[in-house]
């Protein structure tokens, strides 16, 4: 891996790079692919926590809440504590390097999820994910800015923002059928095949379930792709594709200014908040999405996921680019496409939700739960490119992180946290209005009951998740509120794209 250029090199080359950006187009699309190809890793391993949640929570004998609990705030509290202190090591030193190693570290953390025995042991290994996973994301977007010109960096960070979706669905479809159909008897067969004598001795694969064998499956890639990315991209100057006439510092500002020049930005207040709030109401339905259709239509874990993942996961992928790629040409000639276009989105995605998760059938689910994935995601573009459109290419870093902090903060430490929350008040409360005697702790195992109690227990736990879902699914409008107000000072706020 190359360093980056020194000071003298970055004088002279900079003028010409806010025209070019750095490197050949065609290095460049390397580049830029194979950050889209991390943080595909960081979503699938975070994502794929959501998918495996009901073979988790019968494995572990846990609640709702356990699972929100695991899959939101055990992530959350490192991932967003850290993502700053990470960002301020990334405006002085190599910030490829922290990428490579918050790969290898969440990847390794990833395998060691499908060894969990108990909701203390998965608390933990979580809690690790989080740490490594917090050094990706701002990193990588100040590197992105360093190698595209102005002109192109909402495209560039909107093509990056498709991990999110891509990782999402790619989690469904590795988790689901690795879950119904791989058992630990088939992996010891094919290591056997292999002639990998070594590997078949290292666990007991004959007793792993099949969620288990998904986390190994998902995170062993992570490992072997970092080592890739150590050998094959490189560290670009600091500020090479920065028009002339933009802010240059030779060191970067100290984390209290940098934050008291972003709080005096409404544009950068209004475009996190509205982030965060859609960030909780996207994990929070998220992490339970599979479930949903588990419990409310009777499908497979593996239909389910590939609903939600390929189905509904292409189309979030075409509103994250879409998002960016419009906006860079809306905003020639509409300089506040960054705003209106994303609170558009949301706010028309909050009916297509209700219509969607309160349809009777699948077919009926699916087309208006497809097009408000598509609009519900244009705000994630627009969130990465006001975010490090409004600070000076030494602070990048840091804005990305702060960004994060908010947004994931709220989305993924309070999100599924709350929503396994609500489900459960929901379902308690239509089991004690039930008159079948029943009560929340006699719902977790139905085998023991009659068949109308657990005909109730069932309809109990898929009512109240239905509910939740519909509520945080409409937390959507507030969300377009804040990206429409931070129009009003966007063209004041954002930094010059050209000299």
């Amino acid at each position: 891996m190359t360093d980056a250029a020194t000071p003298s090199q970055t004088t002279t080359e900079a003028v010409p790079g806010y025209k070019t950006g750095y490197g050949t187009p065609l290095y460049r699309g390397y580049v830029l692919t194979s950050l889209l190809v991390v943080y595909i890793f960081n979503f699938i391993d975070r994502s794929i926590f959501g998918i495996l949640t009901e073979p988790m929570k019968l494995s572990l004998q846990l609640e709702d809440w356990h699972m929100g609990l695991l899959g939101g705030l055990a992530f959350a509290i490192f991932y967003t504590t850290l993502g700053i202190p990470i960002a301020r090591v990334a405006e002085r030193r190599n910030r490829m390097l922290i990428i490579i190693i918050s790969l290898t570290l969440w990847s390794l953390m990833t395998v060691l999820c499908g060894f969990a025995t108990s909701f203390l042991t998965l608390f933990i290994f979580r809690l690790l994910v989080g740490v490594g996973e917090a050094g990706c994301t701002p990193p990588a977007q100040s590197v992105i800015a360093d190698y595209f010109k102005p002109t192109s960096r909402a495209t560039a960070a909107s093509i990056y923002a498709l991990g999110v979706p891509l990782g999402g669905m790619m989690a469904g479809l590795a988790a689901g059928p690795i879950n119904d159909y791989v058992t630990g008897e088939n992996v010891y067969n094919l290591l056997g095949s292999w002639g990998w004598t070594w590997a078949q001795g290292l666990v007991d694969w004959n007793s792993l379930e099949g969620w288990r064998i998904a986390f190994i499956a998902v995170g062993l890639p992570g490992v072997l792709f970092a080592v890739i990315l150590f050998f094959t991209v490189k560290e670009p100057p600091r500020g090479y594709s920065d028009p002339p006439g933009a802010p240059r510092k030779a060191v970067p500002d100290g984390f209290g200014t940098v934050l008291k020049d972003l709080m005096r930005k409404p544009t950068y207040v209004h475009v996190v908040a509205g982030a965060a709030v859609a960030s909780f109401a996207g994990y929070g339905v998220a992490a339970f999405s599979t479930s949903f259709l588990l419990r409310t239509h009777g499908l497979t874990l593996t239909e389910a996921a590939l609903i939600f993942s390929l189905v509904l996961g292409l189309m979030a992928a075409l509103g994250v680019f879409l998002s960016g790629f419009l906006a860079d040409k809306l905003s020639v000639r509409y300089p506040t496409a960054l705003s209106w276009m994303p609170a558009l989105g949301m706010g028309l995605s909050v009916p297509l939700y209700w219509l969607g998760y309160l349809s009777p059938t699948v077919p009926l689910m699916i087309p208006p739960l497809m097009l408000a994935a598509t609009l519900h995601y244009f705000y994630l573009g627009p969130m990465y490119a006001v975010s490090a459109g409004v600070v000076d290419s030494r602070t990048r870093a840091t804005a990305v992180a702060i960004t994060l902090f908010a947004v994931n903060l709220i989305g993924i430490g309070l999100g599924p946290t709350l929503a396994g929350l609500l489900s459960t008040a929901f379902k308690t409360m239509f089991i004690n209005g039930s008159d079948l005697g029943l009560t929340l702790a006699m719902c977790r195992d139905v085998t023991g009951l009659a068949a109308e109690q657990a005909a109730g227990c069932r309809s109990a736990d898929a009512r109240g998740l239905q509910y939740a879902i519909v509520v945080f699914a409409s937390l959507y409008g507030w969300a377009a509120i804040h990206y429409l107000l931070a129009g009003k000072t966007l063209s004041r706020d954002m930094l010059p794209k050209t000299a």
